[in-house]
C-alpha cells in the first residue's frame, strides 16, 4: 500500500469514527428525551394543574383527540427542557478532543449557562404572558362576547410569547462564543448599538399585543441582555488580546 493510500484510509477511518461517535451522542440524547417525555406524560396532571392555577378561566377542548394532544404537548415541553443540558453536554463531549485544555474549561461553562438562560427566558416570558398579556386581552372584551378558551389556541399563543424570549435570552452566550471565534468584537457591538436597539424593539412589538406598555416591558430586558453581552464580549476580547500579546512576546524572546 502506498503512502498516499494509507493517508486516505486513515482519513476515511477518522471520518467514520467521528460519525460513529456523533451517532452515539445523538442516541444518548434521544434516550434522555424519551425518559423525560415519559416522566412528563406521567405527571402531566400536575404540570397542567400548575398552568391552570395561573389562569382566570377554564380551558376547553373540542374533541376527544384533544385530550391526548394535551398530554403530548406538555410531555414534549418537559422533554425538550430536560434534554437541553444533556444535548449541550453531548455536543461539548464531541468537540472536546479538538480543544486545548483552557478551551475545554472555558467552553464547558457554556453548558449550564445555556440551560440557565433558557429557563430564565421561559420564566420571564411566562410571567409576561400571565401577568400582563392575558389581563390586557381579557380587558378588550368588556362583556361584549361569550368567551370560550380552547387549549390549542391558548398554547399556540403561549409558545409564541415564551419561545422567543427563551431563545433571545441566549444572546450573551452566542455573543461570547462569536467573540471567542473572533467573529464578534465589543467595539462592533457598541457601534451598532442603535440599530440593535431598533431591532430588539421591533421584536418586542412582534411577540406582544399592540400595547405600548407591553411592548416596552418586552423590549427593555432584551436591551439589557444586549448591554450585558457587550460587557461579556469585552471580557473575552481582552483576554484574547492578552494571550496574543504574551504569545508574541514569548515568540520574540525565542
Amino acid at each position: 500500500m502506498s503512502e498516499e493510500q494509507r493517508i486516505d484510509n486513515e482519513k476515511e477511518m477518522n471520518v467514520v469514527g467521528h460519525l460513529s461517535e456523533l451517532r452515539n451522542r445523538l442516541i444518548v440524547t434521544a434516550v434522555f428525551f424519551i425518559i423525560f417525555f415519559v416522566i412528563g406524560f406521567i405527571y402531566v396532571d400536575i404540570i397542567y394543574g400548575f398552568i391552570e392555577n395561573d389562569l382566570p378561566f377554564k380551558l376547553s377542548v373540542t374533541g376527544l383527540t384533544d385530550l391526548i394532544s394535551v398530554y403530548l404537548t406538555l410531555a414534549g415541553v418537559v422533554a425538550v427542557i430536560g434534554t437541553l443540558p444533556i444535548f449541550c453536554l453531548q455536543i461539548w463531549l464531541f468537540i472536546r478532543p479538538g480543544l486545548t485544555k483552557p478551551e475545554r474549561k472555558a467552553t464547558l461553562m457554556y453548558v449550564p449557562a445555556i440551560f440557565i438562560l433558557f429557563i430564565a427566558g421561559i420564566v420571564f416570558g411566562y410571567i409576561i404572558f400571565v401577568e400582563l398579556i392575558i389581563p390586557f386581552l381579557l380587558s378588550l372584551n368588556d362583556g361584549m362576547f361569550n368567551e370560550i378558551f380552547t387549549y390549542d389556541r391558548y398554547f399556540k399563543l403561549l409558545f409564541r410569547i415564551v419561545i422567543p424570549f427563551a431563545l433571545f435570552f441566549e444572546i450573551p452566550i452566542v455573543v461570547m462564543f462569536l467573540t471567542h471565534l473572533g467573529i464578534m468584537t465589543p467595539d462592533f457591538m457598541r457601534r451598532t448599538r442603535k440599530y440593535a436597539y431598533l431591532i430588539l424593539v421591533i421584536i418586542g412589538a412582534l411577540v406582544t399585543p399592540p400595547d405600548f406598555v407591553l411592548q416596552l416591558v418586552a423590549a427593555v430586558p432584551l436591551i439589557l441582555l444586549y448591554e450585558i453581552s457587550i460587557y461579556l464580549s469585552g471580557i473575552i476580547y481582552h483576554k484574547k488580546l492578552k494571550k496574543h500579546r504574551e504569545f508574541m512576546e514569548n515568540d520574540n524572546l525565542n
